[in-house]
């Protein structure tokens, strides 16, 4: 994928990192696989997204997607932490101990 596209589900993969819409972007972001919630965090988005990519427990799953939201520095973990206690992502054991904040869900 060479562009962004706001209407289609980006491939995790295959999503061009190196994007000017990725720099300095910091937020949250949501990997998933058909109905699982595979693994979420946040922090600057392609340095994270480009970590989970060598990560063999994330890549066995089939057709991967991610998506992601920019959010202020001080409310990540929190956001973080209410998507984990919603979705509870099937990989990652330690989530933000941060009072959860409400945000819509990306679907």
């Amino acid at each position: 994928m060479d562009e962004i596209q706001n209407d289609v589900w980006c491939s995790f993969k295959n999503l061009n990192l190196d994007h000017e819409h990725f720099t300095e972007l910091k937020g949250v972001y949501v990997i998933w696989s058909n109905n699982t919630v595979v693994r979420l965090g946040s922090g600057l988005i392609k340095n994270r997204i480009n970590d989970h990519r060598d990560n063999i427990e994330i890549c066995k799953y089939p057709d991967l997607k991610v998506t992601w939201a920019k959010v202020n520095g001080n409310q990540m973990e929190g956001v973080e932490k209410y998507l984990s206690d919603f979705y509870k992502p099937a990989i990652g054991e330690r989530f933000p101990e941060r009072t959860p904040i409400k945000v819509n869900f990306p679907w």
